[in-house]
C-alpha cells in the first residue's frame, strides 16, 4: 500500500443492515492480511466500539473529542481488545457534537483535517456512520474516498438506496469531488426468499461491478459476537457469516490496489510533458542567389 490510506465511509441512513457488523469484521479481516487498520466509530450508539471489545461508558477522549478538536486522533485512539486494529470510540456525548459543530469553522471537514495527521501510519481508514444523513455523517463522505454500502435485498432498501446515492452525489459536487461508490454490500441475505433474489438482481442490473460479489449471510454466529466483545471473524472463524466476511475483506483490498493503480496512472498522466504535434521546419540555411 502506499502512504496514503484508503478512507471508506460504511454509510446507510437505514438502521438494521448491518453497517457496524460489517465495519467491525472489514476492519479485522483487513488487519488479518497485515494491513495497518483505523476504526473511526461515528455512530452516537457506540455499537462499533462496543463490538471492538472496548466500553464505551468508559471513554475519556473519542470522536467528540477529535470532531471538536479537543483531542487528536493519536491521543483518542485505543487497540481494539480482540483484534490488531485501532479504535476511535464513541458514546452517547457523539449526540451533542452535531450542535456543537455548527458554529465551528470547516464544520463538515473537521474529521478530515483530524485524519491528514494520522495518514502516514495507517493502510485503511474505517468510518462507521451513524444511521442518518446528518452532518457526522456529511463529516465521514467528505473526509472519505468512497463510501461501502451495506443493504438488506428487501423493497424498501431500495427506495433508502435512492437517497444515499442523491446524498453521495450532492457531497461529490460540493465538498468532495473524488467521492465514489466503492461497492453495495447484500448483507443478512436468506436465499430462500424469493423477494431478496429478486432484489438481488435489480441490483445487479442496476449497478453492475459496483455490487460486491460477497454476499454476507444471515447468520446467529454474527450476531452473538457483538455481545461478547468480538468480532464475527474471531468470535467463531469457521461460521458462514465469518467466512463470507473474510472473502468480503479481500474483495475490498483487490478493488483497493485498483483504485490506487488508477490514482497513480492518472498523476502520472497528468505530470507527463506532451510532446508537441507539429513541428517547426528547420529554419532555410540557403543563402539567397544574387
Amino acid at each position: 500500500m502506499t502512504s496514503t490510506p484508503r478512507v471508506l465511509a460504511i454509510a446507510n441512513q437505514k438502521g438494521g443492515v448491518g453497517k457496524t457488523t460489517t465495519t467491525i469484521n472489514l476492519a479485522t479481516g483487513l488487519a488479518q492480511a497485515e494491513q495497518r487498520v483505523l476504526l473511526v466509530d461515528l455512530d452516537p450508539q457506540g455499537n462499533a466500539t462496543m463490538g471492538s471489545g472496548i466500553d464505551k461508558r468508559s471513554l475519556t477522549h473519542g470522536a467528540y473529542a477529535v470532531l471538536l478538536g479537543l483531542s487528536t486522533i493519536e491521543s483518542s485512539r485505543q487497540r481494539a481488545t480482540h483484534a490488531t486494529y485501532d479504535v476511535v470510540g464513541a458514546n452517547r456525548d457523539l449526540a451533542g457534537a452535531e450542535i456543537e459543530l455548527v458554529n465551528l469553522p470547516h464544520r463538515e471537514r473537521r474529521l478530515k483535517e483530524a485524519l491528514a495527521l494520522v495518514a502516514d501510519q495507517y493502510d485503511f481508514v474505517l468510518l462507521d456512520c451513524p444511521p442518518a444523513l446528518n452532518l457526522l455523517t456529511v463529516n465521514a463522505l467528505v473526509g472519505a474516498d468512497a463510501v461501502i454500502i451495506p443493504m438488506q435485498c428487501e423493497y424498501y432498501a431500495l427506495e433508502g438506496l435512492s437517497d444515499l446515492v442523491n446524498t453521495i452525489k450532492m457531497v461529490r459536487n460540493r465538498l468532495n469531488p473524488k467521492l465514489e461508490i466503492d461497492g453495495l454490500l447484500r448483507t443478512l441475505f436468506d436465499p430462500r426468499n424469493s423477494l431478496a433474489q429478486q432484489v438481488a438482481a435489480e441490483l445487479d442490473q442496476h449497478f453492475g461491478d459496483k455490487v460486491y460479489a460477497s454476499i454476507i449471510p444471515r447468520n446467529v454466529r454474527l450476531a452473538e459476537a457483538p455481545s461478547h466483545g468480538m468480532p464475527g471473524l474471531i468470535y467463531d472463524p469457521t461460521s458462514r457469516g465469518a467466512q463470507a466476511y473474510a472473502a468480503f475483506a479481500q474483495e475490498v483490498l483487490a478493488r483497493s490496489h485498483a483504485a490506487h493503480a488508477h490514482a497513480e496512472a492518472s498523476t502520472a498522466a497528468s505530470t507527463t510533458p506532451s510532446k508537441p504535434t507539429d513541428e517547426a521546419p528547420p529554419p532555410d540555411t540557403q543563402e539567397n542567389p544574387r
